[in-house]
């Protein structure tokens, strides 16, 4: 059964572009995504933004190797910290390319093909798609992965990273967690996804992938 929303506001979608920008990997191009949240972050007010802000605010005062080395530090070496939605989903299962395949068939649906670099079901993505491609279809892809967005958001915040503010602005964006979504979090963060073992399939993205060649 599908949930009735409004569409998403021009408010939410500049949420979103910012967080993906944030959430993007601090390759070259990182101080001109910063200047383009400021530019949006004018745009914004409320929690949303607050939280926007106290992310960009520490990037900021981070030189570019040590933003890349915290990067990495977080997402790809504290696997609760992955911003691959599905892992929580179908963890490293078979199962797990049909459930990325959605992704993948929502951009498609939408008339732009997912990204050649990067999976489709990374955050910083969907969160891109949502801005600017479909909105209505974004927000239902993030609201149906409300909870690995909330293992997420915990996982960040135990790790006190600046980063959990801009999943925290993500989350005031989405229809507030129920208490099945929120046990089930729990049970996650617990336990850790599925386990077994898996491939994959361009819009062009203004965030860059989660790795870089010659990067961390």
């Amino acid at each position: 059964m599908k949930l009735l929303h409004p569409s998403p506001s021009l408010s939410e979608r500049l949420v979103w572009q910012c967080a993906s920008l944030l959430l993007a990997y601090p390759d070259a191009r990182r101080a001109d995504r910063l200047d383009t949240v400021d530019e949006l972050l004018a745009h914004l007010s409320g929690t949303a933004a607050e939280l926007l802000v106290r992310t960009a605010t520490t990037l900021r005062t981070l030189d570019p190797m040590r933003a890349a080395v915290d990067y990495v530090d977080t997402f790809d070496l504290r696997r609760r910290c992955t911003m691959y939605l599905t892992y929580w989903t179908a963890g490293d299962t078979r199962n797990r390319g049909s459930h990325m395949l959605a992704f993948a068939r929502a951009y498609r649906e939408a008339g732009v093909q997912p990204p050649k670099d990067e999976a489709p079901d990374h955050l910083p993505v969907v969160l891109e798609f949502a801005a600017t491609v479909d909105p209505v279809a974004g927000r239902r892809l993030l609201a149906e992965h409300r909870v690995p967005i909330d293992v997420l958001h915990e996982a960040l915040t135990a790790a006190d990273s600046p980063y959990a503010h801009a999943v925290a602005a993500v989350c005031h964006t989405l229809p507030a967690a129920t208490d099945l979504q929120m046990r089930r979090a729990q049970q996650l963060a617990q336990a850790g996804p599925p386990t077994e073992s898996v491939g994959l399939q361009p819009f062009t993205l203004t965030v860059p992938p989660r790795r870089s060649a010659g990067g961390a």
